[in-house]
């Protein structure tokens, strides 16, 4: 596991990235056949701002292609992210939820500047979790924000005891191999985000799991109305204030 300055830098280098959360200005379904994207009002994918006429959406057999300026390219797929493209101003992505493709935008002449708040670090918080494989996989309904409800896949639950309470965390989510789970807490809506934050597992052996909640972190939706972020289920809602990790920015 990354020391805590490292994981912040990281975070903090990633929400600034062209491929960030901080220079989104469209998120666009995409409908079956070849789509004009730009400003202008004639397009079938109306763009926020940038050209009139930015270029052509086609469909293709690998995927989609765009066609611009008189040259036509593929999306490129990275590891972990949607296929993009730079037309500029912008950096097109292929956002696909639940089979239904969209074009997200993000404007490259923007600013990309946020600063990150967090409570005071509390090693209390960093707790070694019972870490549960279910007998099979289940398939569970999660809300989102921004989108329509979705199913995921559980095969493991969290478990630790804050007081009295016995905690069972479900891990909804998995990001770059590692457990993710969706939670909420009685600081949500105050001190943190609303709607959720979201926690890595680190450190997982088949028996047992990290759970550090000073590396909680706002989700994509606390910072743009065009990313789509999965709600907690019921057991991931924490009767009790979590003092540890990131504010709302």
């Amino acid at each position: 596991m990354l020391p805590l300055d490292q994981h912040r830098q990281l975070r903090l280098d990633a929400l600034h990235a062209e491929d960030g959360w901080l220079n989104l200005t469209d998120r666009i379904e995409i409908e079956p056949g070849p789509q004009t994207v730009g400003s202008g009002e004639n397009n079938a994918i109306r763009l926020a701002s940038g050209p009139a006429e930015l270029g052509v959406l086609l469909p293709g057999d690998a995927g989609f292609l765009f066609r611009s300026a008189g040259k036509t390219q593929p999306f490129q797929t990275k590891s972990d992210t949607p296929p993009q493209l730079r037309v500029p101003p912008f950096l097109l992505e292929i956002h696909t939820v639940d089979a239904q493709p969209a074009l997200r935008v993000r404007d490259l002449t923007q600013p990309r500047q946020k600063k990150l708040c967090y409570f005071p670090v509390d090693p209390a918080w960093i707790i070694r979790a019972r870490w549960h494989a279910l007998p099979s996989a289940r398939v569970q309904v999660i809300d989102q924000k921004g989108g329509a409800a979705t199913n995921v896949t559980l095969t493991h639950t969290a478990h630790f005891s804050h007081g009295d309470l016995a905690i069972t965390l479900l891990a909804t989510h998995w990001k770059g191999g590692k457990p993710m789970f969706v939670i909420r807490d009685k600081t949500s809506g105050n001190e943190t985000y609303a709607a959720s934050r979201f926690l890595i597992g680190e450190d997982t052996s088949d028996t047992e799991i990290t759970l550090d909640f000073n590396r909680a972190f706002t989700p994509p939706c606390g910072f743009t109305d065009f990313a789509i972020c999965p709600l907690p289920p019921r057991e991931n809602i924490l009767p009790f204030r979590v003092e540890a990790g990131e504010l709302y920015p």
